[in-house]
């Protein structure tokens, strides 16, 4: 015999909704204050918009991921009073490159490639040789 638990529902059982939160649309820019950010994470920010923005991602919704990518980056702001300030951060946004890698270099030529690489190893050599003075 099957037994059948019966819930009564009542007003104080609901998750309360603020009415702030009530009247925001799901697509909405969070209101939050920018001012607790660095100049560098706004920087940051601001380049993970424009990849986005160069890949097809509306404006408004390249800014929502740009400044979500930063708060899982950082934490928060880091100017004193910043949900991010004084706490390490392991950069797990920034390790997703990996997964992405390999587009890029598939859609150059090995010359563009090589070039790339001899630059790389030129960098690599000039900065050995700058250390090595100091």
């Amino acid at each position: 015999m099957a037994r059948f638990l019966l819930l009564k529902f009542e007003p104080a059982c609901l998750p309360r909704v603020s009415p702030v939160h009530a009247e925001r649309k799901e697509d909405d820019m969070p209101r939050g204050d920018k001012s607790k950010y660095t100049d560098k994470q706004e920087r940051k920010a601001e380049h993970i918009a424009e990849g986005y923005e160069a890949r097809g991602v509306s404006e408004k919704e390249a800014e929502r991921r740009a400044w979500a990518t930063v708060n899982k980056d950082d934490g928060g702001g880091k100017q004193p009073g910043g949900a991010g300030r004084g706490k390490r951060t392991g950069h797990p946004a920034a390790h997703k490159g990996g997964e992405k890698g390999g587009k890029a270099s598939a859609s150059r030529t090995a010359a563009e490639r090589s070039a790339s690489a001899r630059k790389a190893a030129a960098t690599r050599k000039r900065n050995a040789e700058h250390h090595a003075h100091h």
